[in-house]
This record gives C-alpha cells, structure tokens and sequence, in this order.
C-alpha cells in the first residue's frame, strides 16, 4: 500500500512538467496551414504583347515625286505596310497625290513650241497655230490595293480606285495672214456670213479649258531599286460628266463684213452677230468633245519607303 502511495504521487509530480513541456513544442511549431502556404512558391507567368517591330511608324509611310503626263510635277504621301499579319491590311495602302504644271510651265511650253516649229502648224484657210501652253493640277485622295501581299516582285503590283479633282487648260495663238501685196486683206467666211480684216494679218487665241472631278480607276506597281528605294508607275482614268470646254478670242478691231453688195464695218449689232457665228462654228467640235468624258491620268517617277 505503501508503494502505491510513492506511485500515484510520482506521477502526479510529473504530469504537469511533461504537459508544460508539450504545450511549449506545440507553440513553437507552426500551424499546417501556414507551412503548406510558405513552403515553396512556385513563378507565375507574367502575360505581355509582343509587338512586331516592322509595323511601328514611320514603317510603311510613303513619298513620291515624279512626272504625271497630264498634270506636271506629280507628287504624293502615303501609307503601306507589308509586315503586317493581316490578310488585308498587308495588302492595303492609302495615298493623297497631288500634281501641278506651274514648276515646269517654262520647260513644257518649250517642248510644245519646239514641237510646233518657229512657223507653227498650219490648220488651213491661211490660219497657224503657234506658241502653245499647258497649265494643269489635280488633287487627290487613293487607296492601293495588293493582290499578292508581300510575295516577292509581284507584291509590287497593284490595283488602285480614288476620287480626283483637277484642272486643264490648254490654249494657242491663232494667227492669220495672206501672203502678197502689202494691201491684201484676210478674209474668212463664218456661218454662211463673209468677213474681213483690214490689213493681210489677224491674231486670235484658240484655247481649252478643262475643270475635271470624278472616281478614278486604275494600275500600277512598285519596283525596288535598293534598300526603300522605288520606281513608281500609275496608269488609269477619270470617270467625270465635266468636259473640256472650246475657246476662240478673236479681234473684232478692223473687223468688216459683206452686206451683199459692199464691205461694212461691224457695229454692236453685228459684233454680237459675229461672236454668235463663232459659238455656232464651234458648236460641231464641242459636240464631239463632250462625248469624251474620261481623263487620262499616267504617272512615273520616285518613291522612298520607310
């Protein structure tokens, strides 16, 4: 009895140790939890645009500068860019041209004078007509399209539509003259009425005006030469319901007219008689230039590529 006395009282002196002992490893270690989330983290991917570098501007911005036939000194800005990854944008391209004939006016008039030679071209009924001149411009907004994307050469090619505004007036001197005695007169007949200038020499001036606006539709491509560098070419038309409008200033100083039986001088009356009869012989050219209705437009020259 007395053993069991010692026994009960051992345990009794030793529990609270070993319990204060437990409490004190369970404070120390950390919760399940919180090991789990502190263990070992594993990177998270972070997400970003890769952006082809070939599609930041200024790639794909364009200028130009040539020679448009029609128009003079052609010129233009513009954007296309073969690097994108879409089917159209690749293949798509926009344009504002614009041309005018006033930096080249002295050379163009030149060429055409040389064309005409110092004695001009000879029309009939003792008229020439002499010392030409052009003046011309056109405005306009394009948009290419490339059927082949980038595919070697043939992305060069293209097809293109746009809208234009645009001028061309073309005119010459008209020049009369009969050779012979110093006191021949030229005459002409103008609608069935005869007149005359007094004196063997008359001076008038023949001209075209032109004021052009429509869709346009067309061709063309781009060649490389070297790095951006380009040969550019362009060929279509101007569809417009405006035509070309016919001119003839003539003098009507020492201007006479048959009545029948004499020479007469013109009054009011039959100056305004006179510029009738010359809209009227004019009427028959003007009937056959209204049915053109399509301005030509042809372009070549320079471009640079970014």
């Amino acid at each position: 009895m007395k053993k069991i006395s010692i026994f009960i009282m051992s345990i009794l002196l030793i529990s609270p140790a070993f319990a204060e002992t437990e409490v004190n490893q369970n404070e120390n270690a950390l919760p399940t939890e919180v090991l789990d989330q502190t263990s070992v983290t594993e990177p998270v991917a972070v997400e970003t645009d890769v952006i082809n570098p070939d599609i930041k501007f200024p790639h794909g911005l364009q200028l130009g500068v040539g020679i448009s036939v029609t128009s003079g000194l052609n010129g233009f800005v513009g954007y296309a860019n073969k690097n994108f990854d879409s089917f159209w944008l690749k293949r798509l391209g926009f344009r504002a041209d614009f041309a005018t004939t006033t930096p080249l006016k002295s050379m163009i008039n030149s060429g055409i004078d040389g064309l005409m030679g110092d004695e001009g071209i000879d029309i009939g009924d003792g008229l020439t007509i002499k010392d030409g001149a052009i003046e011309g411009h056109h405005f306009a907004a394009l948009v290419d399209f490339y059927p082949f994307g980038n595919t070697w050469f043939l992305g060069g090619i293209r097809i293109t539509g746009g809208y234009y505004f645009g001028n061309l007036e073309l005119s010459a001197n008209l020049t009369g003259k009969v050779d012979g005695l110093p006191d021949s007169e030229f005459a002409f007949s103008l609608e069935g009425v005869d007149y005359k200038y007094i004196g063997n020499e008359v001076h008038g001036t023949a001209k075209a005006d032109w004021n052009y606006s429509g869709p346009y539709l067309g061709a063309g491509f781009d060649l490389g030469i070297i790095a951006g560098f380009k040969i550019y070419m362009d060929a279509g038309v101007v569809f417009t319901n405006k035509t070309a409008q016919l001119g003839l200033d003539l003098p009507t100083e020492n201007l006479q007219k048959w009545n029948g039986m004499d020479w007469e001088a013109v009054d009011l009356n039959g100056i305004k008689e006179f510029e009738q009869a010359k809209q009227e012989a004019l009427s028959d050219a003007q009937d056959e230039l209204d049915k053109l209705k399509f301005y030509p437009m042809v372009k070549i020259g320079f471009m640079y590529r970014f």
